[in-house]
């Protein structure tokens, strides 16, 4: 049985923020030194810190509503519900793609506080040192690099031990991670059937060496799920608005205001003006900003803007009638996202989630149990374990193909382990194995074919477009039955669902199953300051204008081996860090706001 979207269900947790968020535009200051559109892992955690300071005032635009009180956002498990075709969701397709035979899979984008973040299956993982290092030789600056964002990861993360007590000495290495940040992340609170097979074969097979910690700059082999779980409850981009926080004077949140575009104030180049939205159908209005203006709508909406601003191609924006303010062909472009499908094995266990799903009685008294004690099988994500691996160093595929992944000891495809699929089958018991190509080659892009700045956007990843990703997840599958066929698997699985033996079988499966795993970057992309290429220099501010700033994932040049969030989080604590340096009177000389 699948369940209802949405779920009728409310749930009441400690400190929900409607009543001190703002909900028309009448009840807004008069003015605001930075006005921040969008209240993702980057808006929010950007207006967070800069309203430390007493000498600041912050707005906070969001597009969607408060996702208060909501089940399926809290619930850690019922993560696999939210999207596509949601409340929470855009409910985005890509344009037809030709390395999927034409389909059009859903690009899930969150709505309302805490963007993304609110709707993610909460993987956490940074990537690997030669990832984020890469960050810094494609913008030419070197504070980029693992060790300077190591520390603003760590700033970001509240690591917290699992609801179930048990020891976690050897899930994760704790000088890597931080403990008195803000967004909470753990190791798996309840066990599952398959926790002790799947770590039974990093011991019997070499090819599956145990990683203690993703999170290490290093993430070669098997290791724990670590996910954005804070005490059983998910750790949106919302904690960084909770209301220690959101009752600071200097800041406001308004719901449901959508930013059109980024206007001129005083001068052709000086955008520090928005025009948005005022409600849900409501008229246009404009505010300005006296210092700047932050784009923090996400990888998608942030180049739309931009370009109904008018900067992005000149070829794409002069048919439309859209004036060219600047003329930048990087606008929208590099787009990369992870693709992916699973394989799926029928199993000899009933002790699987697809029980969970199936039945009302067991799901209502799990919901009722995390609920009550926050433990239980609810409090996890989908998979207790995650695996990144790598093609051989002499794959065959090296002769013809420059190797994507960013250094050595970086994967290119990803495992999640899930005993248990969801929607499942009316009956039957199953194990999923989504298999992703974590180093794409494939580059797409976003953009417009309208001068209205609500209409739907053209989002193109151009997934499987490079054939070296179609092989890597062939070549995931083929490591994923090896990995089922260990001894530590004896007399668990019955069969595939699907029966995958020649390579053209293989590629036709993916190409019929692949979706996006929802990991966009780089369509805003850092490069060095006199390139002429990107769209933001180091500081993330707008090549070709001043007053305005980027602060999400669309700044990432290029995309990490790993889920996205945590990439974010590092960037926008980094950014607020930059932010305040450039205004020593608003920051250095004032005293620091309590929460």
């Amino acid at each position: 049985m699948k369940l209802a979207q949405p779920l009728l269900f409310a749930v009441s947790l400690a400190g929900l923020s409607t009543a001190v968020i703002l909900k028309h535009s009448s009840q807004l200051k008069k003015s605001y030194d930075f006005i921040i559109v969008g209240a993702g892992p980057g808006g929010a955690t950007t207006a967070n810190r800069l309203t430390e300071s007493a000498g600041v005032n912050v707005l906070l635009l969001e597009a969607g509503g408060a996702n208060d009180g909501v089940l399926e956002i809290d619930v850690p498990q019922l993560c696999v519900t939210l999207t596509p075709n949601t409340p929470w969701d855009w409910n985005f397709t890509t344009v037809p793609q030709d390395g999927l035979l034409g389909r059009t899979p859903p690009f899930p984008r969150g709505i309302g506080l805490g963007g993304t973040s609110a709707v993610n299956c909460l993987v956490y993982t940074r990537g690997t040192k030669s990832d984020i290092d890469t960050w810094a030789a494609l913008s030419g600056d070197e504070s980029w690099g693992w060790d300077g964002v190591l520390p603003y990861f760590k700033k970001s993360e509240k690591f917290n031990l699992p609801v179930d007590g048990h020891n976690v000495s050897d899930q994760f290495r704790a000088e890597v991670h931080g403990f008195h940040g803000i967004i909470g992340v753990s190791v798996p609170g309840a066990g599952r059937a398959t926790d002790d097979r799947v770590i039974a074969v990093t011991r019997e097979l070499e090819e599956f060496p145990f990683q203690v910690d993703m999170n290490s700059g290093e993430h070669l082999g098997i290791g724990w799920t670590q996910a954005l779980i804070d005490r059983g409850v998910r750790s949106s981009s919302k904690a960084y608005l909770a209301p220690k926080y959101l009752n600071r004077k200097n800041l406001d949140v308004l719901l449901h205001a959508r930013v059109s575009r980024v206007l001129p104030t005083d001068g052709a180049l000086l955008l520090k003006s928005i025009e948005f939205q005022d409600g849900e159908g409501g008229e246009l209005k404009h505010l300005t900003a006296s210092k700047e203006v932050i784009l923090s709508a996400g990888a998608v909406h942030t180049p739309v803007i931009l370009l109904h601003s008018g900067i992005g191609d000149s070829e794409v924006l002069t048919p439309l009638g859209i004036p060219v303010l600047v003329h930048n062909p990087s606008v929208g472009q590099n787009l990369t996202d992870h693709v992916g499908c699973s394989i799926t094995f029928e199993v000899n266990s009933t002790k699987t989630l697809d029980e969970v799903w199936r039945k009302d009685s067991l799901k209502d008294a799990l919901i009722t149990e995390w609920r009550e004690r926050k433990t239980g099988l609810m409090v996890d994500t989908s998979e207790n374990q995650v695996a990144f691996l790598r093609l051989p160093d002499d794959d065959p595929i090296f002769e013809t193909h420059k190797d994507p992944a960013s250094g050595p000891t970086t994967a290119h495809f990803e495992f999640l382990f899930q005993n248990g699929v969801f929607p499942t089958k009316d009956s039957g018991n199953y194990f999923n194995l989504p298999v992703g190509a974590v180093s794409p080659a494939s580059r797409g892009f976003i953009t417009i074919n309208s001068s209205d700045p609500f209409a739907v956007p053209l989002i193109d990843p151009r997934l499987l477009s490079e054939d070296i990703d179609i092989y890597m997840v062939r070549q995931g599958i083929k490591t994923g039955q090896r990995f089922v066929a260990a001894k530590a698997w004896d007399g668990y699985f019955i069969r595939p669902l699907v029966n995958l033996t020649s390579d053209d079988e293989i590629d036709q499966y993916i190409r019929e199953n692949a979706v996006s795993f929802f990991h966009p970057v780089a369509t805003a992309a850092m490069s060095p300051v006199n390139a002429s290429w990107g769209v933001v220099d180091p500081n993330l501010l707008v090549k070709g204008v001043s007053g305005l700033r980027v602060v999400d994932a669309s700044v990432v040049p290029r995309l990490p081996a790993a889920h996205t969030s945590a990439a974010v989080y590092g960037v926008a604590e980094k950014a607020a860090d930059i932010i305040k340096a450039t205004y020593p009177e608003l920051f250095s000389n004032h005293a620091t706001v309590k929460a």
